[in-house]
């Protein structure tokens, strides 16, 4: 009798060791796959790059998210199509990477001109090539922003039409001008811009393409060719 209950005793320690410890690996192997607290994404791999597009970048190459990279690719490469004929392909850029690699400050564009560099636009320099590069980078980023200095930072993601106050404040600056439409505000600057001749919605996708790329080659002075 003491051995039987002895044996069950034994019998019963183990079964509800054996329990515990699935109830421990389990919640272990629950708590492994859990995604971090408040739902972070792990960080995303960056490249190191020491240029954009076809220009050296001004200091050290710096580390971008690979995506964020091909699109600035791609914007300069579309600034520098709709650049003047005597201007080289850009030479340089000068601006600043975000500690995530999403997120670009740019400072200048230097090109060459008659055996010169120089610089097709700079952030100090309030003219129509601020404004036309300010137009470039609408075209191929959501977010696009005026610092203090003049310079302009951008996130990455799909280019369109938001409705951000940074937009419309665009929007209504290249209206007046760019445009020649002085009296174009925020509430009407569209109305203002059908009355000229521009057909297009400017705030539908394909629309806003057109806008801002009107507004680069306005501000450069290549909408004639």
């Amino acid at each position: 009798m003491n051995d039987s209950h002895t044996s069950l005793s034994r019998r019963r320690i183990l079964i509800g060791a054996a329990a515990a410890s699935a109830v421990t690996v389990g919640a272990a192997s629950a708590a492994h796959a859990a995604p971090p607290a408040g739902g972070a994404a792990p960080a995303r791999p960056l490249v190191m790059r020491e240029r954009i597009a076809t220009a050296r970048l001004a200091g050290a190459p710096a580390r971008f998210q690979a995506d964020f990279h091909e699109r600035l690719d791609a914007w300069l490469a579309f600034w520098s199509a709709n650049s003047p004929h005597a201007w080289s392909p850009p030479v340089q850029v000068s601006g600043r990477v975000g500690a995530d690699g999403a997120a670009f400050t740019l400072h200048a564009i230097r090109v060459t001109r008659d055996d010169e560099t120089r610089d097709a636009f700079a952030a100090g320099r309030s003219d129509a090539a601020h404004l036309a590069t300010l137009a470039s980078l609408h075209h191929h980023f959501p977010s696009v922003r005026v610092e203090a200095g003049g310079a302009l930072r951008v996130i990455d993601g799909p280019a369109g039409w938001t409705g951000s106050a940074e937009q419309v404040a665009f929007a209504v600056t290249a209206c007046r001008e760019l445009w020649g439409l002085r009296d174009a505000g925020a509430a009407d600057w569209r109305e203002h811009l059908g009355r000229a001749g521009h057909t297009a919605d400017p705030t539908s996708r394909s629309g806003w393409a057109a806008f801002t790329r009107a507004g680069l080659r306005r501000g450069l002075r290549t909408d004639t060719y």
